[in-house]
């Protein structure tokens, strides 16, 4: 008998505290905010077949160049806070910048207009994603949360970025990738986005950033379950 192809599962990582679901299906997820622009492609395969998984809802999250996530805004982000399960914190306010979903294509794809996130004590530079497998293409219908995982960027690019103005003013210094408990226990090299510039002349017009990650479609991930998305809707 032939033995059944193998493809990778990419690893999962927590949720942290400040996932929510704003239920907003939308390519730009920016509301203009200011930062270095980044452009994200994610395809989702199914590391059992390495076939693409379409009609997925993937959610991103991440915060600001100053460090805030929306909907904690007025959290200080030069003060380490409890990065364990969602809702951990109490919100303290009702934005929506730097969230937002979309359905995987065809070829399993998704793509993201937004911005380089900042960084906040006791993390390193990373980009939360929810991989959601539906029974239809609709934002509403029966769906399972298969996924959870953190994007992180090369660190020659992440202090590049973090140079420029808008990330400017901090009274903390940035984690690198290694001092990242949850990149260094939970598989951040394995997620960590590939990027080119989105200019030959400069950085600060942007990048694009790339990653395939492989799910397994009837796994139900720990991190975040189903009744999490009733609980945290705007």
């Amino acid at each position: 008998m032939e033995d059944t192809p193998a493809y990778l599962l990419s690893p999962e990582q927590i949720a942290g505290p400040y996932f929510r679901n704003p239920t907003l299906i939308r390519r730009n997820i920016s509301e203009g905010m200011d930062g270095i622009p980044l452009i994200l492609r994610l395809t989702i395969i199914d590391a059992m077949t390495g076939e693409p998984v379409t009609g997925a809802i993937v959610d991103i999250w991440h915060c600001n160049a100053r460090c805030a996530y929306s909907g904690w805004s007025k959290i200080n982000p030069d003060q380490e806070v409890d990065s364990g399960d969602s809702g951990a914190i109490p919100r303290t306010d009702d934005d929506t910048y730097l969230r937002g979903g979309q359905f995987t294509d065809h070829k399993g794809i998704v793509r993201f207009t937004t911005i380089f996130p900042g960084f906040y004590a006791g993390r390193a530079l990373h980009i939360h994603v929810a991989v959601r497998v539906t029974a239809g293409n609709h934002y509403l219908e029966e769906r399972h949360v298969a996924w959870v995982g953190q994007l992180y960027f090369p660190e020659d690019t992440s202090r590049s970025v973090l140079s420029a103005r808008q990330y400017g003013g901090r009274t903390i210094a940035p984690l690198t990738n290694d001092q990242d408990e949850f990149y260094e226990t939970m598989g951040g090299e394995a997620s960590t986005l590939t990027l080119h510039t989105l200019s030959r002349d400069s950085r600060d017009d942007g990048f694009f950033g790339h990653l395939t990650i492989g799910i397994d479609t009837f796994a139900a991930s720990s991190q975040i379950k189903p009744e999490d998305f009733d609980r945290y809707t705007v």
